[in-house]
């Protein structure tokens, strides 16, 4: 009795078949969740970059554009019109401008304030326009929907009531004269 079952066990060690099965479901979970994070941090990417972009252009377009002040919704359209990405920009978007004073500095607030879309709508935080020779900090904070909101780094994001992560893309410029 103990002869035959040594001998199954020797046989059982020497044989290979299914061992490429074993590897397969070893490794499948770990690799599959590294192609899902993967995927996901691309966009992250892809999103941010062209927030950034968007908010880039528009403060460029505002440093240019003397003679005129734009109002918050004009900036808002304007940075919406270049993001091309976000589905109902004009809910998705917060815009904050705060007016710096370079002889006497504050920090700008850390926090930016982004909408979540699970609460209440909220007013406009704080939005300045600046005068002549101002400098101005423009921050823009955008929310999206994970692409794959449990599994890999989907699942650790940060995220409002609503399942979003925000993306924040901030700008200085100086107001020109008009």
């Amino acid at each position: 009795m103990i002869r035959s079952i040594k001998k199954s066990v020797r046989r059982f060690k020497k044989d290979e078949d299914g061992s490429s099965t074993v590897e397969f479901a070893i490794l499948f979970v770990p690799m599959f969740t590294m192609l899902v994070s993967a995927i996901e941090l691309g966009m992250i990417h892809l999103h941010h970059a062209m927030l950034e972009q968007a908010v880039d252009e528009t403060v460029r377009e505002i440093r240019l554009g003397t003679g005129q002040v734009p109002s918050h919704d004009t900036i808002k359209s304007m940075v919406c019109e270049r993001t091309g990405f976000i589905e109902d920009c004009s809910s998705e978007i917060r815009l904050e401008m705060i007016r710096l004073d370079p002889r006497n500095w504050s920090p700008v607030p850390e926090g930016a304030d982004c909408v979540d879309t699970s609460q209440e709508v909220a007013p406009v935080r704080s939005f300045e326009n600046g005068q002549s020779n101002e400098l101005m900090f423009l921050r823009a904070c955008a929310k999206f929907d994970p692409v794959f909101p449990t599994l890999g780094m989907g699942e650790n994001l940060i995220v409002d009531g609503a399942g979003q992560y925000s993306l924040v893309a901030s700008s200085v410029f100086v107001q020109e004269p008009f």
